[in-house]
């Protein structure tokens, strides 16, 4: 490589960890940044990159990679997932986009067939921006995060027939149908026969390399079927990156489709970071500063329209305005395949000129206004329940046996929480009413007998229906962090008497929720932790009870300890010895064949080998309260125990295992044969 180019790649690559650093800072996502970093780098700003070759080599390398994921997360199980999002609403919103593009174009006197293709290239979202943002937010498994998820992979999969379809569009005036059709044609034998031969010879080379047991030759081998896939169709007369889409659906049902992931993980994000910049590097500034008006009227048109479609699309699927329009505003900008379809389409005589920089310019403003428009959502979601006003107001028999409801427990979210909840409820008797977001959750739940409302368990009118005036309690089991919030707000807000118990994937919203409302904030990371050290100490045969001690303190500061913010001046370990001296009662069930049955209280002298004292005895529904020293236990008997942690735990290994247990400690009322 000459050293001016090895040069200018070091330039770029320096110059982006400065702006995506900067970016992270700003709490912008980093496709972001890299596409301000080809701004600022390339010849239509400070010219510090002059020869752009290499680059541009690198960034087509790199929608090689982008595209052989996306066929890679094209897996069944995945798509089953999210299927009606995926075909429905993602299949309604490239369609009506498109539609709504082209009238628009089309009436501004645009030709046909120009105005089809700016409408394939609003049409596509970013992936990489979408995504980003709602994990860093923790909405992935949110209703929003579903719907964008199934969208967002239809739009990517829609890029291989439009990029297949720009070529005829270009000639479309000089060719014949019949032209057409066989091109068409030959286009499906051609992915069909590549498709066949790398579903029978992929999956045979790669159980040849995988018994090699090398590391360095699979991944080599990776590279060589993403690749010789790319260059395949290419030879044929398709595109590159059809080739590499194939071999990422192809290697999705294998069973190294991980391993494959995890190797060509760090290319990928090497050659798409390039892919961005080179994006960037595409913008003349000096041509966007000269057609700014037209450049920002096209970016109002294209939020507008691409929200307005959306939010329509969205509503069709059966969700509330408020996801709708979180959905809308996270959906309304261009996305990074448009530029890979920029680029066949300008290669085939579309976007000439000035028209590919007025381009260029608006869909980078709609990328960088994504995050913003993202932040503001909750806000504007609010406001536009109000103003859309798709809720039903007249109240369902559902609703009814909701508000017919007094001291049950409201379910928040029907997800694999909601539903575990939900069977132990009715397991032991207890009644609870399901808020779910979810419309097609919301049939089949109803389809099961359950008592369930679709709403946003944000909105009070929807909680007043569930009856949450009159209810014990509330269980917040959704994977939205501002719904969350809104709603502990709301319920406390209805029912200032009722428990609030909220579910929250990160700790950091431990304190937040708890001065909102909150009784109990359970965070899922510390649950695990704490789920993690209990199962380590009992394999180090720390008493249970000792461990349950543990548990207890670090619930009751609320995981203080562990989020580092404990400042209690007792140390932990006095507070643990304070809960071990605490007396507590505990029950013992008697099992058929256990030991003690068919012996008196006398006998087997439980205070005096452990300082324990039977205080009752459950037989069946009669209760034997203060029993005697000739009082005989029977199988199937409940024994009511009252003592410290120390000699509880005492007991029960004593009644369970009938061995020597630690003579109690002398002390007033111990040392008897009797209860």
């Amino acid at each position: 490589m000459p050293l001016s180019v090895t040069g200018e790649l070091v330039i770029v690559l320096a110059v982006s960890v400065l702006i995506v650093t900067l970016s992270q800072k700003l709490r912008l996502p980093p496709v972001v940044g890299l596409l301000l970093t080809g701004v600022l780098i390339g010849p239509g700003g400070y010219s510090l990159v002059k020869n752009t070759g290499t680059v541009d080599l690198m960034a087509e390398i790199g929608v090689v990679m982008l595209l052989f994921t996306v066929g890679l997360e094209f897996e069944p199980a995945r798509l089953k997932r999210i299927q009606r999002d995926f075909w429905l609403g993602g299949g309604l919103q490239v369609l009506v986009t498109t539609a709504a593009a082209v009238i628009l174009l089309v009436s501004l006197r645009v030709p046909f067939r120009e105005a089809l293709f700016y409408g394939f290239l609003v049409s596509l979202s970013s992936t990489a921006v979408v995504l980003k943002i709602q994990a860093d937010r923790g909405e992935t498994d949110s209703p929003q995060g579903r719907v964008a998820l199934g969208v967002l992979i239809f739009q990517d999969l829609a890029v291989v027939p439009m990029i297949a379809v720009v070529p005829i569009l270009a000639n479309a005036g000089r060719v014949s149908l019949g032209s057409i059709g066989l091109r068409l044609g030959m286009s499906v034998l051609a992915i069909a026969a590549a498709f066949l031969l790398a579903r029978f010879l992929m999956p045979w080379l790669l159980q040849l390399v995988v018994r090699l047991r090398n590391h360095e030759v699979f991944l080599l081998a990776t590279l060589v079927i993403v690749l010789g896939m790319a260059w395949l169709t290419s030879s044929l007369g398709l595109s590159l990156a059809l080739g590499a889409f194939l071999a990422g659906v192809i290697l999705a049902e294998s069973d190294y489709c991980h391993q494959v992931v995890s190797d060509i993980l760090p290319f990928k994000i090497l050659f798409n970071s390039l892919f961005f910049i080179s994006v960037g590097m595409l913008l003349d500034v000096g041509a966007a500063w000269r057609f700014r008006t037209i450049v920002l009227v096209l970016v109002a048109a294209v939020l507008i329209v691409k929200f307005a479609v959306i939010v329509l699309t969205v509503g069709l699927l059966g969700y509330g305005s408020r996801i709708a329009v979180l959905s809308g505003l996270a959906l309304a900008q261009v996305g990074e395949f448009s530029f890979v379809l920029a680029g066949v389409g300008r290669s085939n005589g579309f976007l000439t000129g000035d028209v590919f920089q007025v381009f260029v310019a608006s869909s980078i403003l709609t990328i960088m206004a994504t995050p913003f428009l993202i932040q503001a959502g909750p806000a504007l979601a609010g406001r536009g329940e109000k103003d859309l006003r798709w809720r039903r107001r007249t109240v369902d028999d559902e609703a009814r046996r909701g508000c017919d409801l007094a001291g049950h427990v409201i379910i928040a979210g029907y997800g694999l929480n909601g539903r575990n909840l939900a069977h132990v409820l009715k397991e032991s008797g207890i009644g609870y009413f399901i808020i779910e977001l979810n419309p097609v959750t919301v049939r089949e739940a109803r389809r099961a007998g359950e008592s369930v409302v679709f709403g946003d368990v944000s909105s009070r009118v929807i909680l007043e229906e569930a009856g949450a005036r009159r209810a014990k309690g509330i269980v917040f089991a959704i994977s939205d962090p501002a719904m969350t919030r809104h709603g502990v707000r709301a319920a406390r807000m209805l029912n200032p008497d009722m428990f609030i118990i909220v579910r929250t994937r990160y700790a950091t919203e431990t304190d937040d929720l708890l001065k909102l409302g909150a009784d109990a904030v359970i965070p899922e990371e510390f649950e695990t932790s704490i789920e993690i050290f209990t199962r380590v100490l009992e394999k180090f045969h720390i008493p249970r009870n000792v461990i349950d001690a543990q548990v207890k303190v670090l619930r009751g500061e609320c995981y203080g300890m562990l989020r580092g913010s404990c400042s209690a001046v007792r140390p932990v370990a006095e507070r643990i010895a304070d809960l071990l001296a605490a007396g507590t009662a505990e029950t013992y069930f008697v099992g058929g064949g256990s030991w003690p049955a068919g012996k008196t209280l006398g006998a087997i002298d439980l205070r005096g080998r452990t300082g324990a004292t039977v205080l009752a005895v459950v037989r069946g529904e009669e209760s034997f309260t203060s029993p005697g020293a000739d009082f005989e236990i029977r199988e199937q008997d409940t024994l009511v125990l009252v003592a410290d942690h120390r000699d509880i735990d005492r007991a029960f290994q004593y009644l369970t295992t009938g061995g020597p247990a630690p003579a109690a400690p002398p002390g007033p009322g111990k040392g008897s044969a009797g209860a």
